[in-house]
């Protein structure tokens, strides 16, 4: 069986690491799970990386799913019921997070599912929850393919066309870059997608690739792949992969003697980078979601709620999508005649110009949100600037 966990960070205190979880923010894990609309609750279950490679993902986006059910429990719940939530790990492994999809929905009778991050875990639940018949809403996985399983399936972020169409134009208008080099995550859905787009896009603006190096997840050395691609004398480096390869990749890139400047996309966005990659990752760029420097009122009485819970931490981009996923969930179960997996799924693909921290949210044809997206330069001291946003 699954090992089932609370948040690993503050917001869900009290968690106990092998004991299921169907509680609501601060509250403590009991093992009688409610099923999806039993009695007084609704039950919505969570699938995440809440341990192994990309941690954070899962552990920021269950803050911000726990945010946003406190604060809809205390203004009432759902058609007269609170809201709980179940949270399963899939440790970073599609396979588990697939099995975690069925426990959840076949044992636990949940009404929904959020998650995964990584788009090719969300691959492995989608197939599930299609078959199934239960609304599925990935806060941050931007690969296409997720949302082309079925029309149970929804995410509440930008797709990867889109973003790689962002980082090409910034590296060829912005950077003035002509030639660029790729290392890309070849088991990776998501990095292997973003390449692509990304090559699409920088040709057409009449970029040059003129190396395009792979890896794999799991891998800790790439001094091969850079030395080939730094005799190739690109002016950037396109890094389509995840916090924990890129800031290996980093290093090793400065200690080769590699100083172009990096780009790369969302799932770059981990406290973890700057940690793992100092000042080695310094003066590089990444496509985000939200800026914490945004004046916007809504997201700076977001960032200001999520402090207070969370013992004063800033939420990254993972926490502040997951916080507005929930909200769209929630918003669909209102307005939905019933709580069935059809009913929900109607209700979901209606939301419009729903006012989110990350922008306004508006599911299209394809069950995809179109946002603006947003650069990042990632500064000395490891702080996110904010560079420019810029509309779909």
């Amino acid at each position: 069986m699954k090992r089932v966990l609370c948040a690993a960070l503050v917001i869900a205190a009290g968690c106990k690491s092998n004991a299921p979880s169907t509680s609501a923010p601060g509250a403590a894990p009991h093992d009688n799970a409610p099923a999806a609309s039993a009695g007084d609750t609704i039950l919505v279950g969570e699938v995440g990386s809440m341990t192994g490679a990309e941690a954070t993902f899962g552990t920021s986006s269950d803050n911000g799913i726990r945010l946003a059910v406190k604060e809809l429990n205390a203004a009432g719940g759902i058609k007269g019921k609170k809201l709980a939530v179940k949270v399963l790990d899939d440790e970073g492994k599609p396979e588990e997070a697939a099995t975690a999809v069925t426990k959840l929905i076949t044992s636990d009778h949940v009404a929904a599912i959020l998650g995964e991050v990584a788009s090719t875990r969300s691959l492995f639940m989608a197939d599930v929850a299609q078959r199934l018949q239960v609304p599925m809403v990935s806060p941050s996985s931007t690969n296409p393919k997720v949302t082309e399983k079925g029309d149970f399936i929804f995410r509440t972020c930008f797709i990867d066309p889109f973003q790689g169409e962002v980082i090409a134009k910034f590296a060829k208008t912005n950077l003035k870059v002509d030639k660029v080099a790729i290392l890309r995550d070849v088991r990776n859905d998501y990095s292997v997608g973003l390449a692509n787009f990304f090559t699409d896009t920088f040709k057409k603006e009449g970029g040059t690739i003129v190396g395009d190096e792979s890896y794999s997840a799991g891998d800790v050395d790439f001094r091969a792949q850079l030395t080939k691609l730094k005799g190739l004398s690109p002016q950037a480096l396109i890094i389509p992969g995840y916090y924990t390869d890129v800031a290996l990749i980093a290093r090793q890139a400065r200690e080769l003697g590699i100083n172009v400047p990096m780009l790369g996309g969302d799932g770059w966005d981990s406290p973890k980078l700057t940690e793992m990659g100092g000042v080695a990752i310094e003066g590089s760029y990444f496509v985000n979601h939200y800026s914490v420097e945004d004046p916007s009122p809504r997201v700076q009485g977001f960032i200001a709620k999520y402090k207070a819970a969370a013992g004063g931490q800033v939420p990254d981009s993972l926490a502040a999508q997951a916080y507005d996923t929930m909200l769209v969930l929630a918003d669909a179960m209102k307005r939905a005649k019933d709580l069935s997996g059809p009913a929900v799924r109607d209700a979901l693909a209606a939301t419009k110009d729903f006012p989110g921290v990350t922008g306004d949210i508006t599911i299209d044809d394809k069950r995809n949100a179109r946002k603006a997206a947003v650069v990042l330069k990632i500064a000395p001291g490891g702080k996110y600037e904010f560079v420019q946003k810029i509309l779909p």
